[in-house]
């Protein structure tokens, strides 16, 4: 039973990847048969924020969001449920976990996340089938599993990203990206995080693209003999400043519409009657930020009195 688990808030062992997997890899695991977001370099496949709280899509909710994957011209293209992550799926993550990756752990550890940070890990679902029968398990296909740091060495609250995988059939769909993008989202939103940091193995050219190139981490240093094997790990992290600061743009730009909403019952000025004189319409500007759905990120002036 869950709730008859007692798992400590920090233990010396699941500190990092790198104690966890050395300290598993002498011991038999359980076998288990599976708004608008725009980061700094590449923005071109992004989410927006306003997306996901549409309504029965709050960001702490259950279902987050749902896409339909790009496929071959000549297959249908698969639909795709981005969600939180339930206890119920940890066997099923495990199971992804056994197929994919080399690191692999205890089936509490999976646990110690879903209970401490329920908010950071989310699982991708093909919902393109439906069930046969209400007790058949969800197709889970690819899942990111995250955490804060409980003791920050730098004394700055960041998240961690555990585990990120997707099952070889449903690879270069964008599933990976949007589960990395939607944990980055709740780390700030949640637990206020300034940056997201990962290892990655140096020979994990696809995991280095994705990371790198599209999702803009950056390498801080290399890790020697990192994971159990041996082989050498890069520490990347991501500065998490544009989540901030689009989630407090979002929020003004709420708190303007709803203030403009309850001034227009008052009625409209007719001629200079409550107006302010010392804000002429001719230079009144408000900056405004477009073009980040293009990739330009930058603040462009637009002159409101034309309209």
């Amino acid at each position: 039973m869950i709730s008859g688990l007692k798992l400590p808030r920090h233990t010396t062992s699941w500190s990092n990847d790198q104690g966890l997997s050395k300290s598993l890899h002498h011991t038999p695991l359980l076998s288990v048969s599976h708004r608008r977001i725009n980061p700094p370099p590449h923005p071109s496949s992004l989410q927006p924020c306003a997306a996901l709280r549409k309504a029965g899509q709050h960001r702490h909710s259950e279902h987050v969001r749902s896409f339909t994957a790009p496929h071959d011209s000549d297959t249908t293209s698969p639909t795709m449920d981005i969600r939180l992550l339930k206890p119920a799926d940890l066997p099923l993550i495990q199971h992804a976990n056994l197929e994919n990756l080399p690191e692999n752990y205890f089936l509490k550890y999976y646990l110690y996340h879903a209970l401490s940070w329920p908010q950071l890990s989310y699982v991708a679902v093909d919902v393109s089938r439906p069930k046969r029968t209400p007790y058949d398990y969800p197709k889970i296909v690819g899942y990111v599993l995250a955490k804060m740091e409980e003791e920050p060495t730098d004394g700055v609250a960041h998240g961690h990203i555990t585990s990120l995988s997707v099952m070889r059939t449903h690879r270069r769909l964008g599933i990976a990206e949007k589960l990395m993008r939607q944990s980055q989202l709740a780390m700030v939103e949640t637990f206020g995080a300034r940056y997201v940091s990962l290892h990655v193995r140096v020979s994990n050219q696809a995991a280095i693209h994705l990371y790198r190139d599209t999702l803009g981490f950056k390498n801080e240093k290399t890790e020697s003999k990192y994971y159990a094997d041996g082989e050498d790990a890069y520490c990347m992290k991501l500065d998490l400043g544009y989540i901030r600061e689009q989630i407090q743009d979002e929020r003004d730009r709420e708190e303007e519409e709803a203030a403009t909403g309850e001034a227009a019952d008052e009625g409209e000025a007719v001629g200079d009657v409550g107006r302010d004189p010392n804000a002429p319409a001719a230079d009144k500007k408000r900056k405004v930020k477009v073009g980040r759905g293009l990739g330009v990120g930058e603040l462009v002036e637009k002159n409101e009195s034309k309209n």
